[in-house]
């Protein structure tokens, strides 16, 4: 004889029932997922240290399905938290255990390429390279490229306003984005944004770009498409010396260049993935960056001796400008493969996102090699030197008691210094589950009312991926060490910021 089930066991099995009769009255049931193993697969998105079975998992085939399911968990109060790819590495699509995980991969079709507007309007579950390689025959190409682009979908890049390595010239995926398309909590329809030159009203393009998917469900994005350029090429610069590199950075950007993509290595993410994909790295630097230019033949010549002497008179060591498209590429792969080149040399490990200004380099990272020994556990660094953004990967094993705890707190004070520095807590994986605390050490109590305002805007109940990047007045207390139980602070009348 079965057990009877626990009372929250129970509760939870009956709501399930719940919402699977309520979905399965308005979309095919073959769409439909909540045995535990079908479930399993979609408990956490890139960051696994993070897990969460959904109660039902719908993956829609059509956007009439979508409205459906928004409008039936509009009914009955359930949250609902879109994904993608699955890529995001902030726990940004972590599903709700009492909610409904809408999975949007089936929404994969590119439905129109503009040549002569250069714009590409494509459903929100294709890959970013997919839209490159489709606009590539009319010599056009999307620019917004994260490293996961052979993966990840313009959906979850437009959740997160996801970048790249060659977003200091390109701009981020707001910068790049036209309109989007898709369905409010309640399931109805909603266009924001446009084709023409300037829309009237309030800027709700950039207000939903980067918002997690907390504003509304995006079905459907129109992008821009720029034209190829005609050469690029790479330089690999050699260093001696972290500050050395964090300077020259900063004098690249100060002597007016604006390079294509301007990245940085330390000396083990070097080593790292030299070993991986044999870019021919120097493995003696201590950093190295990577710098781009590109446009016509004439541009691309002056630029490089320009760069050639900033970086030069900034003590580079070394100096190898790509000869050909191979051997940009090449530079270009260690970069790319900076994550799975980390992933042979440790168990696990843990991707920071943030920024501080960039004469601040060689600053933070003479300020992660003193919390190495604090934490006792190493980390390799990747920058987006450019603007700033850096790529910390903390490595752990999981397997090791108190070592994903240690990588935690690691990670919490690199974000605190970050933001010392006059920085921020995220520069392009959004905040999701993952930076939610970190939240309270960038912004005031009044400054995360207004977001909170703007999110009932759109969402009254709050139901659309709740409990992401916002964090409440309860959590920055607990952040700050306060013990708080069952949300309730005690003493609520004294002040505490």
């Amino acid at each position: 004889m079965n057990a009877p089930l626990q009372p929250d066991l129970a509760a939870r099995a009956a709501r399930q029932a719940e919402v699977v009769a309520a979905l399965g009255a308005v979309v095919p049931p073959h769409i439909l997922l909540w045995q535990p193993e079908e479930v399993t697969p979609y408990e956490c998105d890139g960051l696994s240290a993070y897990r969460r079975k959904p109660l039902v998992v719908v993956l829609p085939e059509t956007e009439a399905q979508v409205a459906a399911v928004l409008k039936a968990c509009h009914k009955l109060n359930v949250p609902v938290v879109a994904r993608g790819a699955g890529t995001g590495l902030s726990g940004g699509a972590l599903p709700n255990e009492d909610g409904v995980l809408l999975a949007l991969a089936r929404f994969n079709r590119i439905k129109r390429i503009d040549p002569i507007a250069r714009t590409a309007t494509v459903e929100c579950g294709v890959r970013n390279l997919a839209i490159s390689e489709a606009a590539a025959p009319h010599g056009l190409f999307y620019a917004p490229d994260p490293s996961s682009q052979i993966a990840c979908t313009i959906g979850g890049n437009i959740a997160e306003n996801s970048g790249g390595v060659h977003c200091l010239k390109y701009g981020l995926t707001v910068h790049n984005v036209l309109q989007v398309r898709g369905y409010t909590v309640e399931g109805e329809p909603l266009t924001i944004g446009g084709l023409a030159c300037d829309c009237p009203g309030p800027d709700l393009l950039a207000a939903v770009i980067g918002s997690e998917g907390m504003l509304m469900v995006v079905t459907e994005v129109t992008v821009k498409l720029l034209p190829k350029p005609v050469l690029a090429r790479c330089i690999m610069a050699s260093f001696d010396d972290l500050r050395k590199a964090g300077d020259a950075v900063a004098a690249i950007i100060a002597a007016g260049i604006i390079p294509a993509g301007l990245e940085m290595m330390d000396q083990p993410m070097t080593v790292a993935a030299e070993a991986f994909v044999h870019a021919g790295y120097d493995l003696e630097a201590k950093a190295i960056l990577l710098c781009e230019s590109d446009g016509t033949p004439e541009e691309v010549e002056e630029e490089i001796g320009r760069m050639t002497e900033v970086l030069s008179r900034c003590g580079a060591t070394a100096l190898k400008c790509s000869e050909s498209e191979a051997e940009r590429l090449r530079f270009w792969s260690g970069r790319k493969n900076a994550f799975p080149a980390t992933g042979r040399i440790s168990p696990d490990y843990y991707c920071m996102d943030g920024t501080i200004p960039r004469k601040r380099v060689a600053d933070m990272l003479e300020a992660i090699q003193g919390m190495e020994t604090k934490y006792g556990l190493r980390c390799v660094n990747v920058f987006h030197a450019g603007d700033g953004n850096l790529h910390p990967l903390i490595l752990f094993d999981a397997n090791q008691p108190g070592e994903l705890h240690r990588a935690e707190e690691f990670g919490a004070e690199i974000l605190e210094t970050s933001v010392a520095m006059g920085g921020t807590v995220t520069g392009e994986h959004g905040v999701g589950f993952e930076k939610i605390n970190a939240m309270c050490v960038q912004f005031s109590p009044e400054e995360r009312e207004q977001f909170f305002a703007l999110r009932r805007a759109f969402d009254p109940g709050e139901t659309l991926n709740p409990g992401k990047q916002i964090p409440t007045h309860a959590r920055c207390a607990e952040y700050g060490k306060m013990h708080v139980r069952g949300g309730l602070l005690p003493f609520p009348n004294l002040p505490r910021f």
